[in-house]
Parts: structure tokens; C-alpha cells; sequence
């Protein structure tokens, strides 16, 4: 459903984040992702010039590789669009994601790594989705994969309400998963 109509207004900013996953021929798999700021009006930027609307302030990009266990082993970054002409000279520090895995921890070990002045806001903001996007691109197709995708809890056994052992939707769709009450059903009389 979407939102209800909103109070008159005047469109100042927009930013869209995109991201995608990939399965490589090679066994790895790739995760894009791309952010994008623009301005609705015409302003100054010292090193720019004049950025008029439809132009990006701001345009990045990451592509980590992974394997199958979510652990990265490439990281490409690129800035095609910023404020400042300093902006890409931080790029080479997010090589220090390499060996990071995709799982709880994620976002402090990449703000350990490349937090406040050792990144790129944009870039690291971008990669929470990023690392979304993986769990959403390989969780299915791995599952699918092991034991006809019978076996273990699924990956997004408690991750949220939805989700919860004990919830209908674990109920229904993962009944040997459930962790809430069973229904018996009326008892019967003694001596039926």
C-alpha cells in the first residue's frame, strides 16, 4: 500500500541506491551496488562549476566478489561524480574488506576498517545494502542447492518478525523449524 497523498511540497533532493547480484561462471558471485544524489535546483561547486538539476553530486560505485560462504574476495570501488576533487584518493583503503565475511558483525567491522576520515561515508552507507543484496542473491540459490533444499533451518529463520520460529509463516512454510505452541485440537471426551 503505498503512502497517503502528502502536503503540497517542492522536490529538493534525490537519492537512489541500486543494488544487484550475480553468479559468476567461475563459482563466485558479485554484488553491485550504485548511489546516486542529485539536486533539483542549479547550485556552485567550486570544483564543478555549476551542477544543474539531473546532474549527480554524488555517483559510486562497489562491486564486491564473495564465495559461497560470504567472504569477500575482491572489492572494486569507483567514484565518477563528488563534490571534491579529493573524493576518489580514498578508494585503494576499502582493499581492506578483503577477507571480511558477510554475516553478524558486518557493520562495525567495516566501520572498524574504514570508519570517519580512513572512507567514504557514501560508500560505506552503501555497503549495508550491498551486503543485503548478497544474503538475498545467495541464500536461495544455496539452499536450493543443498540437499534439494531440504536440511538445516533456513538463513532467514529469526532474522525478523516475519521470521520468527514461532511465527505463522515459519509455522506454515517450515513446520519442522517451529518453535511455538502446537495446536492439538479439541481433546476428546474420555471413553470416545
Amino acid at each position: 500500500m503505498p503512502l497517503p497523498p502528502a502536503a503540497e511540497r517542492t522536490p529538493l533532493h534525490t537519492r537512489r541506491v541500486t543494488c544487484q547480484g550475480y553468479e559468476r561462471a567461475d563459482g563466485l558471485w558479485d554484488i553491485e551496488g550504485h548511489i546516486t544524489d542529485e539536486k533539483h535546483y542549479a547550485f556552485d561547486n567550486e570544483w564543478r562549476g555549476i551542477i544543474q538539476p539531473g546532474q549527480f553530486l554524488h555517483e559510486m560505485w562497489v562491486r564486491l566478489t564473495v564465495d559461497d560462504t560470504l567472504t569477500v574476495r575482491a572489492v572494486e570501488v569507483s567514484t565518477d561524480n563528488s563534490p571534491f576533487p579529493h573524493c576518489p584518493a580514498i578508494l585503494p583503503n576499502f582493499q581492506r574488506l578483503v577477507g571480511l565475511s558477510i554475516a553478524s558483525g558486518w557493520t562495525n567491522a567495516v566501520k572498524q576498517r574504514l570508519g570517519r576520515t580512513e572512507g567514504c561515508t557514501h560508500l560505506v552507507e552503501l555497503l549495508g545494502p550491498v551486503a543485503t543484496t548478497a544474503f538475498q542473491t545467495l541464500a536461495p540459490v544455496l539452499s536450493a542447492r543443498r540437499n534439494g533444499g531440504k536440511g538445516g533451518p533456513p538463513p532467514v529463520l529469526n532474522t525478523c518478525h516475519v521470521m520468527a520460529s514461532d511465527g505463522p509463516v515459519v509455522k506454515r512454510w517450515f513446520p519442522e523449524h517451529y518453535t511455538g505452541q502446537h495446536d492439538t485440537g479439541p481433546e476428546e471426551p474420555d471413553g470416545a
